[in-house]
């Protein structure tokens, strides 16, 4: 499970590669994007995230995705230009690193749900409120977006640097406190529709000499979560945004480009364990007073001391689980082992320690640790991801002119 390759292979080095590809100064080029695009000068540039479409999953779709797949070299996945997440490989982790041009451990939003001071309940940054049942907590007002992540994003960097930034994405992103957080700087333009997003991000190029554009699109992540990442309604919907990036290339202005990414991959879950269904000797809620993350990756929160003995019943259990079947396996590390190994960043600072768990069981097969009785919907999910596997963090990196 090695560690990410921040500062040279991950999303979070994408916007500042941009930003120095477009001529801001203090900014590098850490992807090398420039030998991406091509030598002729870049002055406006569109930065297209489909949610959820990994490196692999689109290099075994080529069929479906033409133009995606076919680039200068062969359309497979040893040629196709791959860059990593961060660490978890979930979309809240993965846009805020995206966003600020820093990894996880710096901008402190460490996963799907985590701890956060003061309440007994875990945080949802996606949706910024309170996870499970309990009373309402109006967490935009409680937990302000702007100083839950202070730093200046690399949008905000850009658009005072003169660079005309537009985030193209849905209405309900435009005031959310994901977006408040770590997506922040320059124009919001809502869009409805798959080719309303292909026509304000061409029309979002062409308002300014030199811009700065980020689009979303998420229906492939949803379809791959609920009818699995290798159905024929992934690969229908990959169609889909095959046909999105054509209709951005075929309008593209001539110093214009466009780059394609994604936020993780996914893969389809096998035989998963329900945590909260254990008999008295194995309970794995003992000591535990909070769980966190996602079923590929659980960060679980302990009562005081009792993070070792958490840690040891966790590695029991499920090693117990995986005996012979090493598509069950999970490594279960204390929180500063897990920094140690540079999951989160070569610098993790006290905010983000707090709200990494003092455990964490993170996914090396294909299983899941999923809650039946306490998350009922995502356990029903067929495709997950948040580990660190390479089909779950290794995302395509294309350039188009």
């Amino acid at each position: 499970m090695p560690a990410p390759a921040y500062g040279s292979g991950t999303i979070a080095d994408l916007v500042p590669s941009a930003l120095a590809v477009l001529g801001l100064p203090g900014e590098a080029d850490r992807l090398d994007l420039q030998s991406l695009l091509g030598p002729a000068p870049v002055r406006r540039l569109c930065i297209l995230l489909v949610d959820g479409m990994g490196a692999r999953q689109l290099a075994a779709c080529a069929d479906a995705a033409p133009l995606l797949t076919t680039r200068r070299a062969p359309a497979t996945s040893a040629s196709m230009r791959v860059i990593g997440t961060g660490f978890p490989s979930t979309t809240a982790v993965s846009l805020s690193s995206l966003g600020t041009g820093v990894p996880p451990g710096e901008h402190g939003l460490v996963g799907y749900l985590m701890a956060v001071p003061g309440f007994d309940r875990a945080m949802n940054p996606l949706r910024w409120r309170l996870h499970g049942e309990g009373d309402h907590v109006d967490l935009l007002a409680e937990l302000p977006p702007e100083r839950f992540q202070p730093r200046a994003t690399a949008f905000e960097r850009a658009a005072e640097a003169g660079i005309a930034v537009t985030r193209v994405a849905p209405g309900y992103q435009a005031k959310s406190g994901l977006t408040r957080a770590s997506l922040r700087g320059g124009r919001f333009d809502a869009t409805f529709a798959l080719g309303d997003l292909a026509a304000r991000s061409v029309a979002a190029l062409g308002a300014s000499d030199r811009a700065l554009v980020y689009a979303y699109h998420g229906d492939l992540d949803l379809t791959g979560h609920v009818r699995g990442p290798d159905s024929d309604s992934w690969r229908d919907e990959l169609a889909q945004v095959d046909l999105l990036a054509a209709s951005i290339v075929r309008d593209l202005p001539d110093d214009a480009a466009l780059i394609v990414t994604a936020d993780h991959g996914m893969l389809a879950i096998d035989d998963p364990l329900d945590i909260d269904d254990h008999d008295a000797e194995s309970d794995m809620l003992d000591g535990v007073r909070l769980i966190g993350g996602e079923p590929r990756d659980r960060h679980v929160y302990t009562r005081d001391g009792a993070a070792p003995d958490v840690r040891d019943r966790w590695s029991e259990t499920l090693a117990a689980r995986a005996a012979g079947r090493p598509e069950q396996r999970f490594t279960v590390v204390e929180r500063d082992d897990a920094i140690a190994r540079g999951w989160f960043g070569p610098v993790v600072t006290d905010d983000a320690r707090r709200r990494i768990g003092d455990v964490l069981a993170v996914a090396t097969g294909t299983s899941a640790l999923i809650r039946r009785s306490h998350e009922p919907l995502q356990s029903r999910l067929i495709g997950h991801h948040g580990a660190l596997t390479p089909v779950e963090r290794e995302i395509p990196l294309l350039g188009f002119r």
